[in-house]
């Protein structure tokens, strides 16, 4: 293959877990805040409209986790292929990735727009509920596609390291997205007071703006850049690679949402109180989960460059090292929430059904939350290092297999109610979270690596 140009491009970073995560999770924050900020103010609106958007958002997230195939994929990829000195291939390889998560993108927001009124049909929602759904899932199922593109670009500037710099550009989405929130929601500055809808058009505002700005930095920081035919160009090679690691990614949070959405279905025979509660509790334990989320991000970047490298002794040191501090941190910070949970439910709602329910489910987070902390971080160091099969069986025969079942049997059988969902799933977190623990001290993803050894070798000879 011809060389790509070389441009002048900023100076990589220290690839230093610290420095590479903190900037991680001020971004994921900022995400979250987005959230959390729609969330609030419909809370203004009704009740019943944060319920029809909580019930929208789960099938968007299904769709995003879909279209993080490629993002998955190609941020693995290209961190080993960097790690092993590549930089031509990776800069091709991103590109390629882009043109595929359009693509799929596209085809996404196409079923949501087609098909929006029939998923909702099918999810046990009446008057105002489905009112409110119906017209958040036109919009923000419509441009979903925007979604898809900064997913791919954002993981593929952190892979090169540059963490901080994405941050930024999530910080600036969140100060528009919050600004269109409160003109749209409640028709302030002379615009029509839109609620529910006025949530969508703000989502696909703030997205759009952000894309430009993604799109402008991902060129600036790369070594070596695309060029328009590496867009075009679909290398049957890099495809392979992106889904081996891409695919059992995306099925495994896939499978883990579709159970979410299971259990969603199972609060829908709960009454309106278990669905806001639901909802609100939601909202809240994000931010607990959010650290052990930063730090494997974090820590797949520095394990993929290492692999690449050919050094898995420091990859398997650096993960065992990042799942300690996620899991004290993880459990600082849910202590914290559970003294502060009347509170924090407070800023949501002043019913006192739902201030108690919600309440009470954030009490069983410490469970929950502290076995989330193992895979987040072990999950994310597995699929740096190619073993990302392993993680589908297993989510497989936890989720679908135990927690389900287990969700069944303590809800509607022995009437435990949202709690007993909640069991459900910290069950789940932990049978998976110490089978991915046994896997890594196992060393069986050394055998992974996606840049063979005597192809890196014969790669340096050429070049030299």
């Amino acid at each position: 293959m011809d060389a790509l140009p070389r441009t002048a491009a900023p100076a990589p970073p220290s690839l230093g877990l610290f420095r590479l995560t903190w900037p991680i999770f001020l971004e994921l924050l900022l995400f979250m805040l987005m959230g959390t900020s729609d969330t609030l103010m419909l809370s203004g609106v009704s009740d019943e409209a944060v319920s029809a958007v909580g019930v929208v958002n789960q099938y968007i997230s299904l769709c995003i986790l879909i279209m993080n195939v490629v993002s998955h994929g190609s941020s693995v990829v290209v961190a080993q292929y960097l790690g092993a000195g590549r930089s031509p291939e990776a800069a091709r390889i991103s590109a390629l990735a882009i043109t595929m998560n359009l693509l799929l993108g596209l085809v996404v927001s196409a079923v949501l727009l087609s098909l929006g009124d029939l998923i909702l049909s099918h999810m046990n929602l009446r008057g105002a509920l489905l009112g409110h759904a119906r017209a958040y899932i036109r919009i923000a199922g419509g441009f979903i596609f925007l979604q898809a593109l900064i997913n791919v670009i954002s993981a593929l500037i952190r892979t090169y390291g540059f963490t901080r710099q994405s941050m930024y550009v999530s910080l600036g989405m969140n100060v528009l997205h919050v600004a269109c929130n409160y003109a749209l929601i409640f028709g302030h500055f002379g615009l029509p007071r839109l609620g529910v809808t006025g949530a969508a058009v703000s989502t696909g505002v703030s997205r759009a703006t952000a894309l430009v700005v993604f799109v402008w930095m991902l060129y600036r920081v790369m070594d070596v850049r695309m060029v328009a035919r590496d867009y075009v160009t679909f290398s049957r090679e890099y495809i392979r690679k992106i889904l081996r690691v891409g695919v059992p990614a995306a099925v495994e949070q896939l499978t883990y949402h579709s159970c979410q959405t299971v259990f969603l279905y199972y609060v829908t025979f709960l009454g309106p109180t278990a669905l806001a509660s639901r909802q609100y509790a939601m909202a809240i334990s994000q931010y607990v989960f959010l650290f052990s989320l930063a730090i494997g991000m974090g820590t797949a970047i520095v394990v993929g460059r290492m692999v690449g490298a050919l050094r898995p002794d420091d990859a398997y040191r650096r993960a065992l090292e990042s799942l300690k501090w996620a899991v004290a941190i993880t459990v600082l910070v849910d202590l914290l929430v559970i003294l502060l949970r009347l509170p924090l439910v407070g800023l949501f709602t002043a019913n006192a059904d739902i201030l108690q329910l919600t309440s009470r489910v954030i009490l069983l987070s410490l469970l929950l939350e502290s076995g989330r902390s193992f895979n987040l971080v072990l999950v994310n160091a597995l699929r740096a290092a190619g073993d990302a099969r392993f993680t589908v069986y297993m989510a497989f025969t936890s989720m679908v297999c135990m927690s389900l079942p287990l969700g069944y049997l303590l809800v509607f059988r022995l009437e435990w109610g949202l709690p007993g969902i909640w069991l459900a799933i910290a069950a789940d977190e932990w049978m998976r979270g110490l089978v991915f623990w046994y896997r890594w001290k196992s060393r069986a993803w050394e055998r992974q690596s996606l840049v063979a050894p005597q192809e890196e070798r014969v790669t340096v000879a050429l070049g030299g």
